[in-house]
């Protein structure tokens, strides 16, 4: 599905192509140019003549174009530009078919809105992440800008829940909702540099992110000493709850507890756990 997708935009953008150059060359050769353009119009609204049709296509192109070019610029380098004016010709052909010269506009106003949300449209289509994603990361965002401007500091996540009129898990459900996982390709260019070759994600990768054998070795010991001398419910609170990060409710839910007797565990151990250590450092303590 996916390489069928990718070869029907290349047939599209071969397309936009062609007609470019199509109507470089006859465009200056066309009848209708010794016409004013009123006059075409009102021809094409007569006879719906796929001869005009096709002309008004190519004279409004470098419209398509000027759109395109106009929203890629805010894009990453990933998306192409011939696929941009592919939508946007979609949206070009509609607003000739749609367009009545009674309404008394001009059509490079009336088809501008068209040629742009056939271009958005594609570029929702392109994008993985949900629309609702998409909204409350928006709306989290327009929160954090406003308090910042009102107050003169970054609120919260208290703050922004009151602003939200959420609390507590639905709230955390929003915030997660609101940040997804975003992928990059490694070729991607990174940044412009001062030499020929540019730099690209994959030559500025940080391999200090990666966790080393060591810090993975020095946690599982860790969660061992903690885990000891616990039942199979304690080791399971404890391992979901700052390993999983599950909440107490999702832990009841887990284990067929209350969400009251999960947290009086919890309270628990922790005590237990902090006793344990207290009487380690004791026996760790020099012998005067």
């Amino acid at each position: 599905m996916a390489s069928l997708k990718s070869s029907s935009r290349a047939i599209s953008s071969a397309r936009v192509r062609n007609a470019v150059r199509e109507a470089e060359n006859s465009c200056a050769r066309s009848p209708y140019d010794a016409m004013p353009i009123e006059e075409v119009w009102k021809e094409y609204a007569a006879t719906r003549s796929e001869v005009i049709r096709n002309y008004l296509a190519e004279r409004y192109l470098p419209l398509v174009r000027y759109n395109a070019e106009r929203i890629y610029a805010r894009l990453p380098d990933e998306v192409d530009v011939e696929d941009l004016m592919s939508a946007g010709q979609f949206g070009l052909m509609d607003a000739i078919d749609a367009f009545e010269l009674e309404r008394k506009v001009k059509f490079e106003t009336y088809c501008a809105p068209r040629i742009r949300g056939a271009i958005l449209d594609e570029l929702r289509s392109m994008d993985w992440v949900p629309r609702l994603v998409r909204h409350r990361t928006a709306k989290i965002e327009q929160i954090r800008q406003r308090y910042s401007m009102e107050n003169g500091c970054a609120p919260t996540d208290e703050q922004v829940a009151d602003r939200l009129g959420l609390q507590g898990e639905e709230f955390e459900k929003f915030k997660r909702d609101g940040q997804p996982v975003s992928t990059i390709s490694i070729t991607r260019k990174a940044f412009p540099s001062d030499g020929g070759r540019d730099v690209r994600e994959i030559d500025v990768i940080n391999h200090d992110a990666q966790s080393s054998p060591i810090s993975q070795a020095q946690r599982r010991d860790l969660r061992e000493l903690m885990t000891k001398g616990l039942s199979r419910a304690e080791r399971l609170i404890l391992i979901l709850y700052y390993y999983e990060g599950m909440t107490m409710k999702e832990i009841g839910a887990t284990l067929d507890l209350s969400e009251s007797r999960v947290s009086q565990m919890h309270s628990s151990i922790l005590l237990r756990l902090k006793a344990q250590m207290q009487h380690r450092m004791r026996e760790l303590e020099p012998v005067e």
